[in-house]
């Protein structure tokens, strides 16, 4: 692979070695558990190194994926042949006076999401149970309990495919169901590094009382075992799960991967589950959904990593 052996010896030299790891096991850094190898795995904590690490790689022609905590994504047994760049970049500020946040793309959302309640401020309460980081949840327009991004993003930093850094406004964004302008570019064309949230007065008695009903309705209707959350976005007018329930597939197994009994849109880790076990249920709930349905189940997950060819994904 172009650059391979010279990555960490540049790395060297530009000072970022000590954040770089070989073959690190990218089950240890994805909410499934589940994922073989990365070729290098490079954690970064500031906007610079990230950017560092970006240039570096696109000089090298070097493959590379920026992750957040991997609450999205499956990856393949097969690993990764290129850089994951894990984003630990956590800085944030907030304006408690006009209700606004400005967080870097590695924020934990359902951390901020709480940040903000105390703050008497309004707009994130549905993101306390979501996993994922801020940078994550722009990328898919992530939302619940009919909120979500698109309604208190005001703009994004990122850097572009060029090596600047830039601004968009929201109407840039692309934002739609559970996508938006960065999702699906092979290779990644702009990287997130930071977003300006706005959100609105709301008094602490009633935030808390609201995000204490969404935890129990999460808790009430997720299942606990290891996931990557809902598999498929919802059809128009249709909601995944209660199809794959009509399917006659809610509790379907293939080795330690499981369609959920508690919730029919995901599939679980039940213990030691590889990817091609959950591609495999993936692929029968889709072929089955469109033999019966004739509705095209979409994914929200992202397929990450070296998959065998004979599997369409």
């Amino acid at each position: 692979m172009a650059g391979r052996r010279d990555l960490p010896n540049i790395a060297e030299e530009r000072g970022l070695a000590a954040h770089l790891s070989s073959d690190e096991p990218l089950s240890k850094h994805t909410s499934y558990q589940i994922g073989g190898p990365a070729d290098f795995f490079a954690v970064v904590e500031s906007s610079e190194q990230l950017c560092a690490w970006v240039a570096l790689a696109r000089e090298l022609r070097q493959p590379f994926l920026v992750m957040g905590r991997g609450t999205n994504m499956l990856v393949a047994d097969g690993g990764y042949r290129g850089l994951i760049i894990k984003n630990r970049c956590l800085d944030r500020t907030v304006d408690t006076a006009s209700h606004t946040v400005h967080a870097e793309a590695g924020v934990p959302l359902a951390r901020l999401a709480r940040q903000m309640a105390e703050t008497e401020s309004r707009g994130l309460e549905w993101a306390i149970g979501i996993p994922g980081t801020v940078g994550g949840a722009v990328v898919s327009n992530a939302g619940a309990h009919g909120g979500n991004m698109a309604g208190v993003l005001r703009q994004v930093s990122i850097l572009d495919q060029q090596g600047h850094v830039r601004n968009l406004a929201l109407g840039e964004l692309n934002l739609g169901y559970r996508t938006s302008r960065f999702r699906g570019t092979a290779p990644p064309r702009e990287i997130i590094l930071s977003a300006d949230l706005q959100l609105v007065p709301e008094s602490l008695t009633v935030l808390r009382e609201r995000m204490d009903r969404y935890a129990a309705v999460r808790r009430a209707t997720q299942p606990r075992e290891a996931s990557a959350g809902s598999v498929f976005k919802n059809p128009p007018d249709l909601k995944a799960g209660q199809l794959i329930d009509k399917a006659g597939l809610r509790g379907t197994s293939m080795g330690d991967a499981q369609i959920s009994h508690k919730h029919a849109n995901y599939i679980v880790n039940t213990g030691h589950a590889r990817a091609e076990d959950v591609l495999q249920l993936i692929n029968l709930v889709k072929e089955r959904i469109l033999r019966l349905f004739g509705v095209e189940l979409e994914l929200e997950i992202e397929l990450v990593g070296e998959w065998q060819r004979d599997h369409p994904h």
